[in-house]
């Protein structure tokens, strides 16, 4: 005989042990925060005023969705925003120091970037969940396709932000136990989130806007981005970035995640022109224009600092705006062609060869949509 008071009460139990278990590592997962000589460093930032970073040029368009609406598309539009198949991986092994400069997209905005013999990684995401709790928040669409054990040594991990789905704290962990040689190279103030989480001092590079240092051979620059960051519910205490990696030949641009502004034209000048770019062009909607770039901005801001061929980065892994999952690419494909830039669409873990771009993107994605 069921006693109803008693199943209830067995319930409550069950969602207060879940609960913990949730909760227990975001206080961690959430990072450190910026004091003493960090803090002061960030202070003389031109980017900080008021206890907090800012966009100097930001451009504010208001969104013409309402709440209503947006709940809607949430429900409606739920199945068009994830794949109906299996994402085509590609798990081949990667050689460690190929000639030239190569790019492997491993979903989302984690690149690992071969260049001039050095190896960078960006933006590293290997968590199931780009949250604080891997028992809550976005889950992947697809698997990473390669493990991290099994990437060539890597020279330098370079971080654009730290949002949960640029900044992980298991990745981080464990790149920095199984390469004791890699160097973490993130904006002003990430540097805390990273000594919490066990990386030696001595290891970490924090740059402000312009700043550089070298690794590897390889010249890494941060340049402006137009974003915000935050681990909890304060925000901006971070820095966001965009990166210039540059070797004695090969050059790539990574915007990280920005809204479109008159900083890429900026960047093209003064860094530009480079051989190709990693630019986002997923999780956007009308209401964040100043924060994630549309795919037809995607591609003015690759044409902006001088890239002649561009790999759409940002998208298909994690479902995190409205849009459907593959209307990124499609997008980008049409405004490109009318542009006249070329687009590399790789499948998540395929090297492609900077030099030997593939005249055509292969639409893979159109398989699973």
């Amino acid at each position: 005989m069921k006693i109803p008071g008693l199943a209830i009460a067995a319930g409550g139990v069950g969602l207060a042990a879940w609960l913990v278990r949730a909760g227990r590592p975001v206080p961690e997962a959430m990072g450190g925060r910026a004091t003493g000589t960090r803090a002061a460093r960030m202070a003389e930032s031109p980017e900080w005023s008021n206890g907090k970073f800012h966009n100097q040029q930001l451009r504010f368009e208001p969104s013409s969705r309402s709440l209503a609406g947006s709940v809607r598309e949430l429900v409606a539009g739920r199945q068009e925003r994830h794949p109906v198949g299996d994402v085509p991986l590609v798990r081949e092994p990667l050689d460690a120091r190929p000639e030239g400069t190569h790019v492997t997209w491993l979903g989302h905005s984690t690149v690992l970037v071969q260049i001039d013999g050095a190896v960078v990684l960006l933006d590293p995401v290997w968590s199931d969940r780009c949250s604080p709790s891997q028992q809550v928040g976005p889950k992947r669409l697809h698997p990473v396709p390669v493990e991290l054990r099994d990437l060539p040594p890597v020279d330098a991990v370079v971080i654009s932000h730290d949002h949960y789905d640029h900044l992980d704290m298991g990745s981080v962990k464990e790149l920095a136990r199984l390469r004791p040689e890699t160097r973490f190279v993130v904006p002003l103030g990430i540097g805390a989130h990273l000594e919490k989480w066990g990386v030696p001092a001595d290891r970490i590079d924090e740059l402000d806007w312009h700043e550089e240092t070298k690794v590897a051979g390889v010249r890494l620059v941060a340049t402006p981005a137009q974003h915000f960051s935050g681990r909890g519910l304060s925000r901006d205490g971070t820095l966001w970035a965009s990166w210039v990696l540059e070797g004695s030949i090969g050059k790539v641009f990574y915007s990280g995640d920005t809204g479109y502004f008159v900083g890429f034209a900026q960047i093209g000048e003064q860094y530009g022109p480079f051989d190709l770019a990693l630019v986002q062009v997923g999780a956007y909607d009308d209401g964040w224009p100043t924060i994630h770039m549309t795919p037809e901005h995607g591609v003015e801001a690759a044409l902006d600092v001088g890239a002649p061929v561009m790999v759409p980065v940002h998208w298909a892994t994690f479902n995190l705006a409205f849009h459907p999952w593959a209307e990124p690419i499609e997008r980008v494909l049409v405004e490109a062609e009318r542009r006249g830039i070329g687009v590399s669409v790789p499948r998540p873990g395929e090297r492609i060869d900077v030099a030997s771009l593939p005249a055509e993107p292969g639409f893979w994605w159109r398989s699973v949509t």
